[in-house]
């Protein structure tokens, strides 16, 4: 009886141990690096503005403004605003923060050969003057010379790519009519390595679904019902502006629940071979009773 239970004690922590190590996943980096500016949900320069139960799931934060208005003074708080993280009007953290966004910023800009905001000169896909409503777009860089709109839905297809990568470069404002959205298909969930790189403001129109980090040069406002799942709102001059909104960075995306772990050929095979193990030991003690 005590050498069964050694035996069936090894297996099991065989198992697991097996289980534990042929299910961690691995991670690319980020085609750009938001730096320090990646803990936050809220990154403004002037002023964040809010109206209504919004709910930020990540840090919310201003420099080198320090206006911070419709939220309590700590997590969980009431405001009537909500912030799952840390508050910052102002300071060293918000302003190391800004200085990584504009790095990111620049670094988006001059992907696949840019050269200045509102040119489409480089290897990315230049998709000036369409509606990104009714696309399904494969991973890569994706261009405006000017504005760029979305009415309806945005198609984002990872072709089954473990770190899938969008970048969306907008010369000037980012506008989505209500009730659009932005989805992923064929890949894992949630991604964040969706970028858009906006050359002055975003809106987001009532009930728009939207998906990815906004990294704009001035403003961002999302009306009544706008979400961002797995980004940000970061706005790197001006303000953010926001009424009965939901944003969660990807750490702290309570949309769109991370895939479970799936096991891989070889970890399959060891938990096969400790359940036939274990099945054997069972059968010569019912034999031998």
């Amino acid at each position: 009886m005590r050498r069964l239970g050694v035996v069936r004690a090894f297996l099991l922590s065989t198992l697991a141990a097996a289980l534990i190590c042929g299910s961690s996943p691995a991670s690319a980096d980020p085609i750009v690096s938001l730096g320090t500016a990646s803990s936050f949900a809220v990154l403004a320069g002037s002023t964040v503005t809010n109206t209504g139960n919004s709910i930020i799931n990540g840090d919310l934060g201003v420099s080198p403004g320090t206006a911070i208005t419709g939220f309590g003074p700590g997590p969980g708080l009431l405001g009537p605003g909500i912030v799952n993280g840390t508050q910052y009007g102002g300071g060293a953290v918000p302003g190391t923060a800004q200085s990584d966004l504009t790095t990111a910023y620049n670094s988006l800009l001059g992907l696949d050969g840019q050269s200045a905001v509102g040119s489409c000169d480089g290897s990315a896909t230049d998709l000036t003057g369409q509606d990104l409503g009714g696309k399904t777009l494969h991973p890569g860089v994706y261009c405006f010379t000017s504005s760029a709109q979305l009415t309806g839905t945005l198609s984002l297809d990872e072709l089954g790519q473990t770190d899938p990568e969008f970048v969306f470069q907008i010369g000037s404002t980012l506008t989505t009519a209500s009730n659009s959205a932005v989805t992923t298909i064929n890949g894992p969930s949630p991604n964040d390595d969706i970028l858009w790189q906006i050359g002055s403001s975003a809106t987001l129109g009532t009930d728009t679904a939207f998906l990815g980090d906004i990294v704009a040069l001035t403003s961002i406002t999302l009306t009544t019902g706008a979400s961002i799942s797995c980004g940000a709102a970061l706005a790197r001059n001006g303000a953010v502006t926001l009424e009965d909104n939901t944003i969660s960075t990807c750490a702290l995306d309570s949309i769109t629940p991370p895939p479970a772990p799936v096991p891989e050929p070889s970890t399959l095979m060891v938990l096969g071979t400790a359940l036939f193990a274990l099945i054997g030991i069972g059968w010569r003690r019912s034999r031998s009773a």
